[in-house]
């Protein structure tokens, strides 16, 4: 068996995979029918949906392809998609009709799984990107407790010394 072979054997036991049936079928309700959308318009629940509808993709990523590069490209592409649907005033709204995250990442995906040069370097870009907004996410994270725990013993001391 030769290295096409084994490759179209590899891609045939992927499609046929639960996970990424179900990664079509979020591909095509959320994205091609809207639904990303139209949910959206519920304050709150459309970045919730968004968020719980990259987990199918980040499963099949790190879990049956094993790609470290590739489950951190489509965390960034989820997560890109949740942050841009905050946006206040219906921007992110209208935004979710135009950025359809789940497309995106199945064609990573697919592209990934075919060896696809091209989507191979992309992907890999955005794992590099993700990785860096993470750790800046993560030193954000830090400093806020730090200042809040600063404040909280400010108050303290403050409160302390009226007594």
């Amino acid at each position: 068996m030769n290295k096409d072979e084994k490759r179209q054997l590899r891609r045939q036991r992927l499609m046929q995979d639960k996970v990424y049936q179900a990664m079509n079928g979020l591909t095509r309700y959320m994205d091609r029918y809207y639904l990303d959308a139209i949910i959206g318009l519920v304050p709150g629940w459309g970045d919730v949906v968004a968020l719980l509808s990259v987990v199918p993709f980040v499963y099949f990523s790190a879990r049956v392809i094993k790609s470290v590069p590739l489950t951190l490209a489509v965390l960034n592409n989820g997560l890109r998609d949740v942050l841009l649907g905050l946006i206040p005033f219906f921007v992110g709204d209208v935004i979710d009709f135009f950025h359809r995250s789940n497309t995106k990442n199945m064609a990573m995906v697919q592209g990934f799984v075919d060896g696809d040069e091209s989507i191979v370097k992309e992907v890999n870009r955005r794992a590099w990107q993700s990785a860096v907004v993470l750790v800046v996410l993560l030193l954000l994270i830090v400093l806020a407790v730090w200042l809040l725990v600063s404040f909280g013993s400010y108050l303290y001391t403050s409160v302390a010394s009226l007594f």
